[in-house]
């Protein structure tokens, strides 16, 4: 894919959000529904991928020159298998590799630069999830998945010559703390001095706020024996009176400037429809050679990722940056032309309807945008979780369609014609949507719909609750001037 345009904004600390801008740790650096960060520092340059799941196209890199503050840069894959999740992006001999899994195997996509072309998916044929790729002290190539298993890679790390095989049992969660389970994932290993690190997480993913947790082994062969750290869990959530639930999944990375850092993800206090933000807090090694967590007076500077603008007026002629189709990719669904975004409509109801989402990055927003009717279509602006959580407004010509769940919806009558604006907000996961003939004067026609439920603990799929639009039908459905406000 081409280099996505990235929108530049000024005076950033001016309009930054308490909650990125007042340096505690930890830290959110990308806000919003970005998943199992996978983090590689190149030079003087840091690259980050997410679990993209259903939502195409897919693996969005940022990038990043102080680890605070980070802007699109890509999107890698267009299309895929299954749902991907828990990529691990790497660098070896000049070349970058994303290792995935997805729909039961792990596959690999090679480019020759960050910005791409990134080759299509190659499958390893290899089962597990979660893959973590390392090179010994020899130059062969391995791959960790969940349960400590390790298989052998060919030289280009396009297939696998062996089978898997077990080589670490994981940390001993502690009797009477609350998780999921033990649930060994997450392998991310790195060489330092004489050992191999091999950094995990354990508990369970999205359960009880204190389920998810990061640990850490080491070793001199990649065989075993490996030893787990006195210091563990390096990152864990220990009570739900704490701003982050669910912390877990860690990648450790050093800076420019000799300073390590561990970067995962967690879900802000009780609100777990924004889905799982990318966190990082500071990290130091001790003279035996372990890693701990470090004093949180580290200096980063203030985030401003959460800027990053969603706006669209689509006068492009390709899908903006901040977009993803549902689970099926359609690039033919979607048109261009006179600053209007049309989608082409299929089924019947908004859970089996084309829909175009992007990723919400706070806990209180306001999404807006003007939409045009054709015949045998029907159009609108939605939260959507799932097929099998939505809410929101659909119109057609006739009807103005106020959903507050799979299904459930009112109705009143169409009286603004065939185009008109649609607005949302959000607020602490309380929906309240408004229409209005000229932008101006607007009416209320949901005011509070609950939409806290939609999240993984209730419909699992591990997705978050996004903005979309959505156009079902037969027809065809127009959107102008997207806006994104976050308040």
């Amino acid at each position: 894919m081409k280099r996505l345009k990235i929108i530049t904004f000024l005076l950033l600390t001016l309009y930054m959000q308490p909650t990125f801008g007042d340096n505690r740790f930890p830290m959110a650096i990308v806000p919003g529904d970005y998943a199992d960060p996978s983090i590689l520092r190149d030079g003087d340059d840091y690259y980050m991928t997410h679990s993209p799941f259903i939502y195409k196209p897919g693996f969005l890199i940022w990038h990043s020159k102080d680890l605070s503050t980070w802007t699109p840069v890509t999107r890698a894959l267009s299309d895929w298998n299954g749902s991907a999740m828990a990529p691990d992006l790497v660098k070896h001999n000049g070349k970058y590799y994303i290792y995935f899994p997805s729909g039961g195997t792990n596959y690999v996509t090679v480019a020759d630069n960050m910005d791409g072309p990134w080759s299509d998916p190659i499958d390893l044929k290899i089962s597990g999830i979660d893959p973590g790729h390392v090179v010994d002290g020899n130059g062969n190539r391995f791959l960790f998945v969940n349960e400590g298993e390790m298989v052998a890679l060919s030289a280009d790390g396009l297939s696998t010559l062996s089978e898997k095989r077990k080589v670490y049992d994981g940390w001993d969660i502690p009797s009477g703390w609350v998780t999921e389970g033990k649930y060994l994932e997450s392998p991310k290993l790195l060489k330092k001095g004489g050992y191999y690190y091999i950094v995990s997480a354990e508990g369970g993913t999205a359960g009880p706020p204190t389920s998810h947790m990061v640990i850490v082994a080491r070793s001199k062969s990649l065989d075993g024996p490996w030893e787990n750290s006195p210091y563990n869990p390096l990152v864990h959530t220990y009570s739900d009176s704490e701003e982050w639930w669910s912390k877990g999944h860690g990648t450790l990375v050093d800076d420019t400037d000799g300073n390590w850092w561990v970067v995962y993800h967690g879900y802000a206090n009780n609100n777990h429809a924004l889905g799982r933000q990318t966190l990082i807090e500071p990290v130091e090694w001790t003279s035996d050679g372990w890693v701990r967590p470090a004093a949180s007076d580290r200096f980063l500077p203030p985030s401003a990722t959460s800027l990053v603008t969603l706006d669209d007026d689509f006068e492009s002629d390709s899908l903006g940056w901040q977009w993803t189709l549902w689970k099926d990719y359609t690039p033919s669904a979607i048109s261009f032309g006179d600053g209007r975004l049309t989608l082409k409509g299929r089924g019947g109801n908004p859970g089996d309807a084309t829909v175009l989402l992007t990723t919400a990055m706070h806990g209180n927003y306001m999404v807006e945008t003007e939409i045009s009717l054709y015949p045998e279509s029907r159009g609108g602006l939605m939260l959507f979780y799932s097929e099998e959580a939505y809410a929101g407004v659909m119109a057609d010509l006739d009807n103005i369609y106020i959903y507050s769940g799979k299904g459930e919806y009112s109705r009143i009558p169409n009286t603004m014609g065939g185009s008109f604006r649609v607005r949302l907000q959000n607020r602490g996961n309380r929906l309240h949507a408004y229409v209005s003939q000229d932008g101006d004067k607007w009416e209320l026609v949901a005011d509070g719909i609950d939409v806290s439920h939609m999240n993984h603990k209730e419909y699992k799929k591990f997705f978050a609750l996004r903005p979309a639009l959505v156009a079902e039908g037969d027809g065809s459905v127009s959107f102008d001037s997207f806006r994104y406000t976050a308040y």
